[in-house]
């Protein structure tokens, strides 16, 4: 069971590219049929691409720091191991995608988990290449906020699979060649569901942070159903389409906020409060 576990993991990553090539494929005649600003919308899909650069830079650094501590944690610290069986298989993919929920939240809501993120919210248009578009520090946060499911008796294998299905599942929710699906849009994250996480409009902010399920954020009070067609990348005016200027764009306002903390107070609140966050001014 193991073995074939592992094998299949790898093979999740060639479906995933599979998924995107043929999505952005079809996105990309399109965008040359329709004349709509296929121009900008090709700068921004090489820019998309372009942040699997640091990333993948990142995933090597990682990767192998994140399997040791798995494993270690797994053999000298977790009590009462999970078998690992079709059914516990299942139940590690809830468990994934309910993890995924908050640390998608959280990667939200606390600035220095956002000043990473935000490279995802960026693009001020909605295709597959997005699906592709991550902060070079996403990884190390993942992996610790998984790490719980290690503790609790999931195989290492199982809790990697789950990561690896809620990723690969969401390549073909950012698009806008689907509409809405009717029924499942209540239960499943769907194209309608993701564009609306993707949009800036107030009444779209902080919604649907779910992987696979939407019955998280109904749960936790975060859904939203998509109305009219979002406005998507970042909130304040960022249209960029130059890769540096993308893979850290939250960076110099963090440390210019830093720099000017008159307390440590201040300087946890610049870093573990939302983005935006200002200290109360005293008189």
């Amino acid at each position: 069971m193991l073995e074939q576990l592992e094998a299949w993991i790898l093979q999740m990553d060639g479906l995933s590219l599979a998924i995107g090539v043929g999505l952005l494929s079809v996105e990309t005649i399109k965008d040359l049929i329709v004349r709509r600003q296929p121009g900008r919308r090709f700068l921004e899909t090489l820019a998309s691409l372009s942040t699997q650069i640091p990333y993948i830079a990142g995933e090597l650094m990682f990767t192998t720091a994140t399997v040791i501590a798995y494993f270690a944690v797994y053999e000298l610290v977790t009590p009462l191991p999970i078998p690992v069986t079709l059914a516990t298989l299942v139940l590690a993919l809830i468990a994934a995608d309910f993890v995924y929920y908050w640390e998608h939240r959280l990667a939200h809501q606390v600035r220095l988990l956002w000043v990473s993120h935000a490279v995802h919210h960026s693009a001020r248009v909605m295709n597959t290449a997005v699906a592709f578009r991550f902060g070079f520090l996403e990884s190390p946060w993942a992996a610790l906020i998984h790490l719980p499911l290690i503790l609790i008796g999931f195989h290492p294998l199982a809790v990697f699979a789950g990561q690896v299905a809620v990723l690969v599942y969401q390549t073909w929710i950012h698009t806008e060649l689907i509409g809405k699906l009717g029924p499942l849009e209540r239960l499943f994250n769907t194209p309608a569901n993701h564009r609306v996480h993707h949009g800036c409009d107030a009444k779209y902010l902080d919604r649907n942070y779910g992987g696979i399920l939407m019955i998280w954020d109904r749960l936790f009070g975060t859904y939203q159903a998509e109305e009219e067609t979002p406005r998507y990348g970042l909130a304040r005016d960022f249209t960029s389409v130059n890769p540096l200027k993308i893979w850290f764009s939250e960076y110099p306002a963090l440390f210019c906020d830093l720099a000017s903390a008159r307390s440590l107070a201040e300087a946890r609140g610049y870093l573990f409060n939302r983005p935006g966050w200002r200290p109360s001014k005293t008189l």
